[in-house]
Formats: C-alpha cells, structure tokens, sequence
C-alpha cells in the first residue's frame, strides 16, 4: 500500500464506509470478464449514494484512481483499477420506485437487470435492452458500456432507454441531468466550438459504441447530457441513481429459425428482413452447438433446420394482423429454404438460453484450444455484415487463430472470441487488433458494438477518429474529471492494449492427482477457463440450474465460482497471493461446496470441486490433514468397521455428551447429528441369499456402494425387489468403495487404490455389457466422472463408466414394467442431487415419474449438507442458508400427503435434521406403487 492509499483508506474508514484491503479479496476483483488483471489496492462497498460521493472525495483529495464495478461482467477490462474499485452490486441494488403510468423506474446502479425486469413485468412492462448476462449485469454497468443485447434491434441501446441520471463528477459536483436546462456553459462552449466533428464522425450507425456518443450534445438532438454519459464507461462521473424508461413487454413472441449453409451466407440476408421490423435477429454458429453438445454430455438440444449457420428471428405475435402473413414475409426475404416456427415458448426458451451461453461455450475451440475476447463485439452497418465477415474470416486465416462468430446480426453487431495463443505472450492479440480494427473501420464500423472500448480497445481508437474527435473527447472527459483519476486508462490516454494481460502472467501448474484430460494436466489453464462471465452469481434457479449455491447463500463475490477461481488464477500468477498453499486460497476454498454444479452450468466449464480436491491433494499430500479428513474423508472404513455392531455403536452415541464429544473431536459441528449406522446390506448373514442373486431374467449389477449398503439397506433391499419383480436377474458384487469421500477431501492416492478395487470387482460385469445400477447418486457420479479423470490409463475405466446406470435411466425405456407401477394422484416434491445434476442429469428421473402418473416438483439447488461440507465444523451457516435457498421454504410449505423424494443420503439427512422430513429414494417409491 503507498502512503497516499493509507490516507485515503482512513479516510474512508472514518467515514464508515466498507472498505477490504485483504490480499484475497483485492485478488477477486482483480479481473472482470476481459482479459486484463491489475490488482487493486483496495475493494470498497458503498451502501447508499452519499458513500459513493466520499469515494470520489476521497479520490481526488489523496489522488486515488477510482474505478466503479457492477457485477464485474465487463468484457473489456472496463471495470479493472489500480487504486480502490467499488461494487455497486453489494448493497447499492434498491429499486426505488416503479411508475407504471410514467413508464420509468428509479433505481440505484447496483440493481440487476432481471431483478428490474421482473418487478416490471407484473405491469406488463419491462427495460428494453436485455444483454445475455440479464440474470446478474446491474442497470450501473449496463450504463457504464451502453449495453445492448439481441431486442436492442428493437428497443434501442441503454442510451436510448434512460430518462435522467444523477451522478458525481471527478470536481465533486453532483449531477441531476433530469433537472437540468441545457449544458454546463463550458461544455456548451466545446460543443459549439466542434459542431462539425461531431455532426461527422460521431453516431453515424445504431451501434457506434466506441468513444463517447457526443451525438447527442448537438443542438439538434436537444442537448442530452443523460444520453452523453450513457457509455462513458465510469471515466467522466459516478451513477447515484438512474431512472430509466420502460417499455411494453412482448405479449406473444414467436421464434422463427433460419438455417444456411454459413455464417456468411446468414449475414448476408440480414439486411432484406430488417425492414420487417422483427424485435430480434440473433446468430449462431454450428460449432457453437457442438460446444454445447461436448459441454453437456446428453444434453437435449431443440431441434434446428438443416444449416452451419442459424438465424433466431423473434416477432410479436400479438402486434401483427396476421401472424401466417408475417412469418411468410420474413420466409420470402431469408434467402433459404430450411426454418423451423420454433411451437412453444419453452423450446424458444431453451434456444435463447443456448444463445445467452454463448461466451462462455465459446471460450473454447471445437480442438479444446482456449479463446478469448479481445475484438468480442464489433459491429459494422448490417448492409455491410457478409462482405465483413468474409473479410474477417480471411484476417483470422493469415494469423492461423480460430473462432465461432454469434450475435446480433440485425444490428450488424458480431461476437466472437479468438484462439489468441495467450498463454505465451500477447503479441498475436496486438498485430490482430490492430489488423482487424483497420478492416472494421474500412467498412465504416465501430470497435464496440456495446461492451465499450475498455482497456482492450482505446490504443485503436486512431483507426476510428480523427485527430481532432480524439482531442475533443479527451476535453470532454476534462470538463468533469480534470485529474484522471474515474477509471483512467480507459478511453482516453488509453494504456497499451497488451498492458496487464492475465494469463501471459500466469505459470503452469502440473496436476499430481486428477488427470485435468480437457487442461492438459494443467491446473492453472483449469481455473483458466474462467473468464468472468459470471453466471455462478445469478439465480439460476428459475432456469433449474443449481450453480453456485454459496454465492446465493451470501451474495458474497468470494464465494462465487468466480471469486475462486480468480484466486487460483492468482496462486499461478505467485506474485501476489503466493501458491496454493497460501491463507488466502485456503480461505477461498473453503465453503465451496463441492457440488459440482458448475461442471455443468458454467458456460466456460469450470468444475470447482475437481480443481478444489486437486489443490487439497497437493498441498496436504505427504503432511498431517485436518482431523475431518481422517473422520468424514474415511467415512466408509469407519461405516465397514461398525456396521457388525451398529447397534452398539449407535447406543454409545446416545449416552448424552458422547455424541457431542465425538463431533468436536472428529473435526465436526456439535450442532450436527450423526447418520446412524446399519447392519450392512450385504452382511454376512444375508450374504447366502441376497448375494447370490435371481435366477433369470436380464441380468443388472446392484452395485453395494459404501452409502446403501452400510446406512440405507432398507433402500438396496426395496430396490432389489422391484428390480426382480421388474423381470431382471439381480447380480450384488461384494461390497466396494469408490473411494468419494477420500476425492472430496483431496486424498487422491487413496481414492485411487479404491477404485482400482472397485474396477477388479465392477469391470468383468461390465465387460459382459452387464448395467452396473448406482443407487446413491454422489458414488454413482464417481464412476461416471471422476473415474475417469483418476485412473484414465486404465481401459476399464471407461467401460465401467459407460455401463454404469440411475435407476430411472435402466427403467425409463422397460415399457413392459411401467402398466405395473402407478404414481397416479402422487405428487413429488424432488430434492436432486447434486451430483446427479451436474453429471448423469436429472431429466430421465422427471420424465419417468411423470410417465407413471406423479405430479413432480423439482427443486432447484443444492441441499446445503453437500456431503462432509455440512458436517464440519466452520460450515454449518453456510450449510443451512444453502438450505434456505430452496429445500427448507419448500419442506416448509410441502402438504402432508406429498412424498419427499431424495436419492442422496446427504439430501435425506438434511431434510431429517433441519427440516424433519423423511425421504424416499427412487427404488423405495417405485417398489411400493408397484402392482
């Protein structure tokens, strides 16, 4: 910290404001979703707009940059400082008022968008503009880029939706622009002294986003100082407050899918249907698709007409005369023949949904390489988008770098990440940039389409303008922060746009336990894939997603998917926080979950809970572990060795105090109980009958993993009765560990040495192409995933990952079994398990119970218990305000005669112990209804 930071942050401090100087913490918000990481000195969380007007007094009394930060989604190293950078999105996130009549709605800039929208909807409205990241962008940063999103073809970009702004210069003066009666005489002065300039070089096309829109400074366009400082990106003043305008939501929108043979070929029929006023034109491109498809193993994508290249054209049906008419219109002028009229508004939702994932299933090449932002949303006139991309196509030719272009086609506006080789140096993205923003502007385009010029951007800003529109935006941003201190660097003086790269910056990491098959083995190229979209900090549970239950819980970046991995982004960096060993990843590290959700929802594919266990195996591996590992991370050994005396042990557990002593003494959270143990499943005195299986019938591996077998074997034994009922020949293995528990504590030399006896017993079935059943879902995944990252030079390890199956996924496609179980009149409540979720997938089990008559609810999110995480000591709030998220208000609210239903011994003793609920399992529910 310089001397200067330390006045400033007492000054600060005495003023009451939130202010965290932790190396962890300035670690988090060393990056937002660009390229870029310059450490702060300091991370600030105002609470209401007089602390921001202290930031900025602070600012420039001690000569403090200052950078303001919405959900740190900017693209292009925007929302990244040196000297304090403070998040809106903590407390500064009130709606204050909605006015129905009006049309407006005042918030504070930390409100994020879908919060707005949702509080709109009711009156039939909604903000116009709707970028990809709507589910956690606030209305501040959507200000801050001028933001846009696939119905600005409609709706226009932020500028053309807000009302009036307040907001605090870099003099100190506070801005009401709704109040206001033309502009400040000196910039009323600048504005008429560059009346040419502005007239012709600025606003020539909707999606001029580079540099600022003087534009609307000109007489003719009313002197709008709101519309001017919309884009600014937090270099000429601070927002305390923005109204905004609201639009009428559409009533009945329908989707209508255009295929071509390429992207080029879509971009080139774009211009003859934007006359027919759609509401959206959005591309996509078929190897975003397959990104989707390798992403998410078995996910169901809706069907799309033959093509390479997509075109999602959405219209209102409620606004048009006759909807046959209007869809033919658009058919006459698409140039093809392949479409698809998209019937549901779900099966719309689900493309839309694929779409909004779009940089994040980019980040990666069809081959796995790495790509990244850097020209991620140029945008030319669209009369000029086929003859651009062709060219485009050619420019990344010549520099051998790929990328999968998508986006807002209708307003010419083209997203696309490239394979920059990155992890060497930055001197590709530096002869590209230049390169590509000689081509843009040829075509008379702009740098930006909407995420703003950042820091990835300002050194081209050459190629755009004049000598003289440099000059007057550098005077424009003087009129209100003459000192450069509001997020310098940007726009104007711009830093080179190879200053502060991140990942040149960051050392390998070898992995010693898990293989990391899709990173190379690497580590730090694993918490690489994150690039800041942030999606684990939005709700994702309206969508169904589980990811990140946490952050949730907390609302606290730290413990977002994000957060960590921008702490082991730093770890391989090593300048700042040190390696993995460090206070600051041990403390990053610590209430993930290990859910795995964000395996599957991050876009970008990170897997927390697979990078969190490697860094546990190496920095304890060789040392003494905490006792948790030892009580809850050998778990099943315990569970064998009492399962002979299970009623003993569970009577010395009732003796009081002994329980008690037992937890604080193994590392756990006295609040907790402990599962009681049971006589195994596969004990020896049933081992003659149960082990030897049925006679006949299609032969099924009832695997006895560590869970069933020594705390449920009511729910092997219901199972194996309707699976012999079922018509199957039931086959029950001896007994065999997975070794979960020793993976999620990070002892993965000893969760190998138990799947190598896992496979000597599981793998001659499966050879045999024998199903392996998995009833508990945590050790199921295992053998799906882990397994195979584990021990991947194994070849049964592959085919026992193959073989291995859900219950519903053996009964869903057994047509002959379902006329004998009826659930008619049986309504579900459905607490999923993680780990099915994020790897075997939950839908086959929905579809199944609904297919036998039950009315289902799933719930979205985590349990809370997340195996040992509940049980130790340290975790037991996070554990039940992850509960609170979903599974408590819904057990709350659950009528008596609803079955719970819970396949996870985990989800089952979170119910008991916090919301004293009994669950089923799928075997014990389909057992029972069975004729």
């Amino acid at each position: 910290m310089t001397a200067v930071t330390n006045e400033a942050y007492a000054f600060l401090e005495r003023s009451g404001i939130e202010v965290d100087r932790s190396k962890r913490r300035r670690g988090e918000y060393s990056s937002d979703s660009s390229n870029y990481r310059v450490v702060p000195e300091a991370v600030a969380f105002p609470r209401h707009s007089e602390e921001i007007e202290l930031l900025a007094e602070a600012s420039r009394t001690y000569g403090v940059p200052l950078t303001a930060r919405g959900a740190g989604t900017s693209v292009a190293g925007n929302a990244v400082g040196s000297g304090i950078v403070f998040d809106t999105s903590r407390h500064l996130n009130t709606i204050i008022e909605i006015d129905p009549e009006a049309r407006l709605a005042r918030v504070e800039p930390g409100v994020v968008l879908s919060q707005l929208q949702r509080a709109a909807l009711p009156h039939g409205l909604r903000f116009g503009p709707d970028p990809s990241t709507a589910t956690r962008c606030t209305i501040g940063g959507m200000i801050g880029n001028n933001a846009c999103g696939p119905r600005a073809l409609h709706y226009g970009k932020t500028a053309d939706n807000v009302h009036s702004l307040t907001f605090v210069d870099g003099r100190g003066r506070v801005f009401e622009t709704g109040r206001m009666e033309g502009l400040p005489s000196t910039l009323e002065d600048l504005v008429q002294s560059e009346l040419a300039t502005i007239r012709t070089e600025f606003g020539r096309f909707a999606r001029q986003v580079s540099g600022y829109s003087l534009e609307h400074l000109l007489p003719e366009n009313r002197r709008d100082l709101t519309k001017a400082m919309v884009g600014t990106e937090g270099t000429c003043g601070l927002i305390t407050e923005a109204t905004v305008k609201l639009v009428e939501a559409p009533r009945d929108p329908l989707l209508i899918v255009l295929g071509y043979p390429s992207m080029v070929a879509a971009a080139r029929s774009v211009v003859h249907m934007i006359p027919h006023r759609p509401i959206a034109i959005e591309s996509m491109d078929r190897r975003l698709l397959e990104s989707v498809l390798n992403h998410r193993a078995g996910a169901r994508v809706p069907e799309l007409p033959p093509g390479d290249g997509w075109l999602f054209v959405e219209i209102d049906r409620s606004a048009v005369a006759d909807v046959d008419a209007a869809i033919a219109s658009f058919l006459d002028v698409s140039g093809t023949s392949h479409f698809r009229v998209v019937p549901s508004r779900e099966e719309a939702q689900a493309m839309w949904r694929i779409r909004a994932d779009g940089v994040g299933l980019a980040g990666r090449t069809p081959d796995g390489v790495p790509a990244w932002p850097g020209l991620e949303d140029a945008a030319v006139p669209p009369e000029h988008l086929g003859d651009y991309l062709t060219e485009f196509d050619e420019l990344c030719a010549r520099y051998g770098i790929e990328g999968m272009p998508f986006g807002h086609f209708g307003d010419g506006c083209i997203h696309v990440r490239l394979s920059f080789p990155l992890e060497q140096n930055g001197d590709v993205l530096h002869d590209f940039m230049h390169d590509a923003a000689k081509l843009i502007t040829r075509f008379g385009g702009s740098l930006s389409g909407e995420h703003g010029d950042g820091r990835a951007r300002g050194e081209l800003l050459q190629y755009m303008y004049s000598p003289r529109a440099l000059t007057l935006m550098s005077r424009f941003k003087d009129e209100f922060d003459p000192q450069n201190l509001l997020n310098p660097g940007v726009i104007i003086d711009p830093l080179p746009l190879t200053s502060d790269l991140r990942r040149p910056q960051a050392a390998p990491i070898f992995a010693q336990g898990l293989a990391l098959l899709e990173d190379g083995g690497d580590l730090s190229r694993a918490a690489h894939r994150c690039v800041g979209v942030g999606k684990c900090r939005a709700d994702n549970g309206e969508n169904g997603g589980f990811m990140c239950p946490s952050y949730q819980a907390s609302r606290d970046e730290k413990d977002s998917t994000r957060g960590r991995a921008r702490i082991l982004q730093e770890a391989a960096n090593g300048t700042f926080v040190g390696g993995l060993s460090s206070p600051e990843v041990a403390d990053s590290l610590d209430l993930c979950l290990s859910c795995k959700a964000c395996s599957l929802d991050c876009p970008a594919g990170v897997d927390m809970a697979a990078l969190k266990s490697e860094v546990q195996h190496q920095k304890y591996r060789g040392r003494i572990r905490p006792v948790s590992h030892y009580t809850l991370g050998w778990l099943p050994r315990w569970a064998k060795l009492s399962s002979p005396a299970a009623p003993l042990a569970n009577a010395a557990l009732r003796v009081p105090g002994i329980e008690k002593l037992v937890l604080k003494l193994g590392g756990m959270d006295t609040r907790r109980s402990i599962p009681r143990f049971k006589r195994s499943f596969t004990s020896a005195r049933r081992a003659a009958r149960d082990r030897a299986g049925s006679a006949s019938g299609e032969a099924v591996v009832l695997w006895a993993d560590s869970f069933s077998n020594n705390f449920s074997p009511e729910i092997m034994a219901e199972t194996r009765s309707l699976l012999e009922r079922a018509g199957y020949r039931v086959i029950i293995p001896a007994p065999v560990c997975c070794g979960l528990t020793w993976i999620s504590t990070g002892q993965l030399d000893g969760a190998k040495k138990r799947l190598t006896g896992l496979l000597d017993e599981l793998a001659p079935y499966a050879e045999q192409g024998i199903p392996i059943l998995g009833l508990e879902p945590s050790c199921t995944a295992v053998l799906r995933s882990d397994l195979l990252e584990l021990l991947p030079d194994d070849p049964r390890s592959a085919t026992v990952a193959e073989r291995t199956r859900t219950l519903a996924e053996l009964l869903r496609h057994r047509s002959g079994t379902h006329g004998r179980i009826d659930l008619t009149g049986t309504r579900v409540l459905v607490q999923p398990h993680c780990h099915q979720y994020s790897v075997m997938g939950f839908d086959t089990d929905v579809e199944l119970m609904r297919l036998l008559g039950a009315e289902v609810e799933t719930l979205a999110g985590c349990c809370g218990l997340a195996g040992n995480f509940g049980m130790e000591a340290g975790h037991y709030e996070m554990s039940v305000a992850v509960a609170e998220n979903a599974l408590l208000p819904a057990l709350r609210a659950k009528a008596e005669t609803t079955v719970f239903l819970a396949d996870g011994l985990s989800c089952r003793t979170q119910a008991d112990q916090l919301g004293a609920t009994e669950g089923l399992h799928l075997g014990q529910l389909l057992n029972r209804a069975m004729r």
